[in-house]
């Protein structure tokens, strides 16, 4: 049985990384409905000031990773409301972002207890 799950998830890893090979693009069109997969491209807001004037920095990438819980639940409520700020410095943001979803979601094992 354990060979069986072993396999379906090496085929699920296998078709996802084939959809991320350079200039793939998936559609899928179904009772005229339209799914395209494309792969991430370039920031066409990197290091252009948002509305009030600022660029996200490492403070407000670490920040927003710690919140990103909060701001997922309340995103499916008010489309507004998005989880990554688009008007950002870059590898800074990017990596204030990860360290704050890493502390997140690595801060619940702790709370666990041990067996």
């Amino acid at each position: 049985m354990n060979k069986i799950y072993a396999f379906l998830v090496l085929a699920i890893l296998l078709v996802t990384l084939t959809a991320c090979a350079p200039n793939s693009t998936v559609k899928i069109d179904r009772l005229h409905t339209e799914v395209q997969f494309t792969l991430p491209g370039t920031n066409p807001e990197l290091d252009t000031p948002a509305a009030n004037g600022k660029v996200a920095g490492f403070g407000t990438g670490l920040w927003h990773g710690l919140v990103a819980l909060i701001t997922l639940f309340v995103s499916l409520f008010n489309p507004t409301i998005q989880m990554y700020e688009v008007h950002n410095n870059g590898a800074g943001y990017n990596v204030g972002f990860l360290l704050g979803s890493v502390v997140l979601f690595g801060g619940f094992g702790f709370w666990g207890g041990r067996r």
